[in-house]
């Protein structure tokens, strides 16, 4: 018998086929298609950043972070460097050119592809539905603070 080895794409792709098949097999899907160590995982193979590794991608200036609160939520405080977009407004808004969106928010456009974009809200319910926006939309790698603004506010003192 020849032995082979399964890619981790093959191994997610079954592992779906399967979730959606047989319901009760969803803790495998979620092993099989983990996040790589240091970041934890929720259901639908949502990405979170902790409060230091969110600490960390600021200071190193290594992060596009979104606030999908309301705009009045935004101006009563929000993390430094944070962009906001409403979570009404995420869907239209990352279908922009990227000319258009760096027109309209002031910043680099987010590009399927990247690693470091992070959303946020309150309390990571709202970020977490952005992050399924995101991926239905392309963005495979988006993760967010599921402390949101709240466990923020917290750790900063403020």
């Amino acid at each position: 018998m020849l032995p082979f080895m399964l890619s981790r794409s093959f191994c997610q792709i079954v592992a779906e086929v399967y979730r959606r098949s047989y319901p009760s097999l969803g803790s495998v899907n979620r092993t099989l298609t983990s996040s790589s160590p240091g970041r934890g995982v929720i259901s639908e193979n949502v990405s979170v950043v902790t409060y230091s590794q969110l600490k960390n991608m600021l200071s190193s200036g290594d992060i596009q972070l979104f606030d999908v609160r309301n705009p009045d939520e935004y101006q009563a405080g929000h993390i430094p460097d944070s962009v906001n977009i409403p979570l009404g407004n995420l869907e239209d808004s990352l279908k922009l050119s990227p000319q258009n969106f760096e027109q309209k928010y002031k910043v680099k456009a987010p590009g399927k592809e990247d690693d470091n974009l992070v959303f946020y809200c309150r309390s990571g319910n709202r970020s977490s539905t952005a992050v399924k926006i995101a991926h239905q939309l392309g963005f495979k790698r988006v993760r967010h603070y599921k402390g949101g603004f709240s466990e923020w506010k917290e750790k900063e003192g403020k």
